[in-house]
């Protein structure tokens, strides 16, 4: 069958013919208004907005009233030589029928109450579920550090009246005395104490044996090696990784250390003779952490390939694989009460995990960078977290927020608390804060010189812990050395004052 030819302009022509009958109608006029629709409308709207209020008084309609518009441009009626509308009662007696009262012209009939006499009315009422509803409003920072154990602050608490009768907690009518920081509790300042010098790359990860006589450290020279505590000196050097540890963790439950690193690979190490007796595979990238479970023989790893795992340290089995996160997941915590995993990720999340069921318990999305670091108080049941964008205070079981802790403007890459309150962070710039953890008052900031001979570069913070005594931190840092610090044991709170203004709060709630 031949196919027609026609020319360009033939074409086009035909084609404005054709929008054009399709849109020669006035699709935008409006249709015509219809009376029984409009009606119906009209009364579904009012049952739905006024329902509530139906059953009150009603106008008295009269011919000899003249609508008068109010402040508001609301119509009312006046009768002629009136100022105040009357209003007739419907479906309820202005006076009870009862013995002795009699319904009159003048009982049925009630003045439109003053402005005043509104207000009065309204504040005298008991307060409705609605009302309560509206004037709930978000915990106040006392409410938060009540919840966390922490001493309360000082705040004028709106009157019980005032709120029963509509208002809300940010009333101008109320005056609000402005929320201050409480006076932090004293810490001695901490001062370095020993510089440690052995591996030959990036020191990554750190671990402190329960009885606090020696230490491991994990390093990008793919060696894991163990330092006796007191004396700094070196015991011990394992090989085997073939590619940077990135986590140590020894075992307080039997003499086995564990290790990982970004070889995919995850070895547990009998210290009686030194070698590697179990691996556990599973993991599709680099592991880049991992931690103990306090009571249950269970370890748990975190990796590049956005999951982390559970496995049975004997028998080597993967019971769980936590999935979840949308990007690596760089650190995970272990604790003996719900949740008993945490993990941070750099999709700026932190999950909460029910290791019964292996799923998210809970998620919490208030950072906006990646969230590098976790921290568990020893003695409270909360917990903390470490990003670019702030360091974050949370209370368990559901992971509600407390307090940011603002001034560490750095990549947060480890963290750390003890039981005296101080929290410590260690950052990518090779810097170290010490905070309160009460108040979130930074009272300390150390930047440590680099070994001679490295760049200034290198002097990225990467694993910080406290030994088991509480009286030492060691820090695992880039410029390939162990820095061990310790309280000034001269130190005094005349000659180290806390440099503390009772500032107003600027603290965001997210």
């Amino acid at each position: 069958m031949d196919v027609q030819k026609h020319s360009v302009h033939t074409l086009v022509f035909r084609s404005l013919k054709r929008t054009h009958d399709m849109f020669v109608a006035d699709h935008a006029k409006p249709v015509v208004l219809d009376d029984t629709s409009h009606k119906v409308k009209m009364a579904a709207k009012l049952r739905a907005d006024y329902g509530a209020i139906l059953h009150m008084p009603v106008l008295k309609e009269g011919k000899d009233r003249t609508p008068v518009s109010d402040l508001h441009g609301n119509k009312n009626y006046a009768q002629p030589g009136e100022n105040d509308p009357e209003y007739m009662i419907t479906g309820t007696h202005a006076y009870p029928s009862g013995p002795g009262v009699a319904l009159t012209a003048d009982t049925q009939m009630h003045r439109n109450p003053s402005e005043g006499g509104v207000h009065a009315l309204a504040l005298a009422l008991p307060p409705s579920q609605a009302r309560l509803d509206a004037s709930r409003t978000a915990a106040g920072v006392a409410d938060i550090h009540r919840a966390a154990g922490g001493a309360e602050r000082s705040q004028c608490v709106p009157s019980p009246s005032l709120l029963e009768g509509g208002g809300t907690k940010n009333s101008s009518l109320v005056v609000r005395k402005a929320p201050t920081m409480p006076k932090p509790q004293w810490h001695a300042p901490w001062k370095l104490f020993r510089v440690i010098s052995g591996h030959l790359g990036w020191v990554r990860s750190i671990a402190v044996e329960p009885g606090n006589q020696w230490f491991v450290t994990g390093a990008g020279d793919r060696t894991i090696k163990i330092w006796d505590l007191a004396s700094g000196k070196l015991k011990l050097s394992l090989t085997g990784h073939i590619s940077t540890v990135r986590g140590v963790a020894v075992s307080t439950r039997s003499p086995y250390l564990f290790s990982c690193g970004e070889d995919k690979q995850v070895k547990c190490w009998d210290l009686e003779y030194n070698k590697v007796i179990r691996h556990y595979h599973g993991h599709l990238s680099a592991v880049y952490d991992l931690d103990l479970h306090p009571t249950i023989d269970v370890l748990v790893t975190c990796s590049r390939d956005a999951t982390a795992r559970v496995w049975d340290i004997r028998s080597k089995a993967n019971v769980h694989t936590l999935s979840g996160h949308t990007n690596t997941v760089a650190t995970v915590r272990c604790q003996a009460a719900e949740p008993q995993i945490i993990t941070g990720s750099h999709d700026s999340t932190i999950r909460l995990w029910d290791l019964i069921a292996g799923k998210t318990r809970a998620t919490l999305t208030n950072h906006k960078k990646s969230v590098r670091a976790l921290a568990l108080h020893p003695r409270q049941y909360t917990f903390a977290s470490g990003s670019a964008d702030n360091i974050k205070q949370w209370t368990f079981p559901d992971g509600n927020f407390i307090q940011n802790l603002s001034g560490h403007n750095a990549i947060i890459n480890a963290m750390a608390v003890n039981s005296d309150g101080v929290l410590v962070s260690g950052a990518d710039n090779g810097t170290i804060h010490l905070w309160d953890w009460r108040t979130g008052y930074n009272f300390q900031r150390i930047h440590a010189a680099v070994q001679p001979g490295s760049l200034d570069s290198e002097s990225g913070i990467f694993a910080c812990v406290f030994d088991n005594s509480e009286s030492r931190l060691i820090t695992a840092e880039a410029d390939k050395t162990i820095k061990v610090y310790k309280e000034d044991d001269t130190a005094t709170e005349e000659s180290h004052p806390i440099n503390w203004k009772p500032e107003i709060l600027k603290r965001k709630r997210f």
